[in-house]
């Protein structure tokens, strides 16, 4: 089989598009400014959720710039190697790939970017393939992307647009990033935004930001305005599900220990999603998503603790861990 059929056959059910960095961690207890190795990895939004997709069993597809550069190498390649399509992928000399640092002091995580004029930053409209995009059942975008540039706000933008032209849903987590840009840069493009999504992603604090209130009745009540669902992450140990005549509390599955949270809302979405293209009850998909949020936390770095689908599964059914 040629590889241009394998590519035929292996068509994304969920494609997303972003920034995806290379991240650096220090190996052991010092952090950044005192440690002399560290470990090199990957991380980005959309990429985590792709990943957590196919993870799960389902065809996922990632597509962004990177630099044509080792580090943008090294991240297509293991993206690839978790079973994402990268076919859409494009190493550019126009700019470097991005690269973060993570360190954990005193029990607190902190990040530092290395961002700006990165290859994502000049993601442009026409960098987009109609095709692709309309061969899928969703596309999955954040306001990371947005929050990039003016040409990577404009790309997402035309991104959504494709989607509903082309009866593709549209799933859309805010991910709200202060460091990138102001709350009120913020609210001008996530609201519309939201407006647009079958499927609005938020976190509890990210509301309180965004439609400037304290206020849990007020946003329940905002919400329920806007055309699509809205799954609320972050609440006093539950997710909040919100239909236009309901709101059902979903609990959480408690974590053995919690090591990392970083990427727990990128895993939950992935659950979601894949809860979606699986033909759950919305109920039963957000419940999958907290599962997947619960087994990312207990592992550190952005993506590796998320589980496949027999891990999941077993979780969901209370199947006891057979060391031998």
């Amino acid at each position: 089989m040629t590889k241009a059929n394998e590519q035929q056959l292996f068509v994304p059910e969920m494609i997303t598009f972003g920034e995806s960095m290379a991240l650096m961690m220090p190996v052991g207890t010092k952090g950044i400014e005192y440690s002399a190795t560290f470990d090199k990895s990957f991380g980005g939004a959309e990429s985590n959720v792709a990943i957590g997709v196919a993870r799960l069993g389902h065809r996922s597809g990632w597509f962004g710039r990177l630099g044509k550069d080792p580090l943008g190498r090294m991240i297509q390649k293991r993206i690839r190697g978790e079973g994402v399509d990268v076919s859409r992928v494009e190493l550019t000399t126009e700019a470097p790939t991005g690269l973060m640092f993570r360190e954990v002091v005193s029990g607190k995580s902190s990040v530092y970017y290395y961002r700006k004029n990165s290859a994502a930053s000049h993601m442009r409209p026409e960098h987009l393939d109609e095709e692709y995009i309309k061969q899928a059942k969703i596309l999955h975008v954040t306001g990371i992307t947005a929050a990039l540039s003016l040409t990577a706000r404009e790309t997402l933008r035309e991104a959504v647009r494709l989607a509903k032209k082309n009866g593709v849903k549209v799933c859309f987590d805010p991910n709200l990033r202060l460091k990138l840009w102001t709350i009120e840069e913020a609210r001008e493009t996530l609201l519309p935004l939201a407006e647009e999504a079958d499927f609005f992603m938020p976190g509890l604090d990210e509301l309180k930001l965004l439609y400037q209130t304290e206020s849990f009745d007020e946003i329940i009540a905002r919400l329920q305005k806007l055309p699509g669902v809205s799954i609320v992450k972050g609440g006093e140990d539950e997710t909040y599900l919100v239909e236009k005549d309901k709101v059902t509390a979903v609990p959480f599955f408690k974590a053995d220990k919690v090591v990392d949270t970083v990427g727990a809302g990128d895993g939950f979405c992935a659950g979601f999603l894949v809860g979606v293209l699986k033909g759950y009850e919305l109920l039963e998909a957000v419940r999958l998503g907290n599962l997947m949020g619960s087994m990312v936390v207990q592992m550190e770095g952005d993506w590796e603790a998320l589980p496949t689908w027999e891990e999941a599964e077993a979780k969901l059914q209370n199947k006891g861990h057979v060391e031998r």
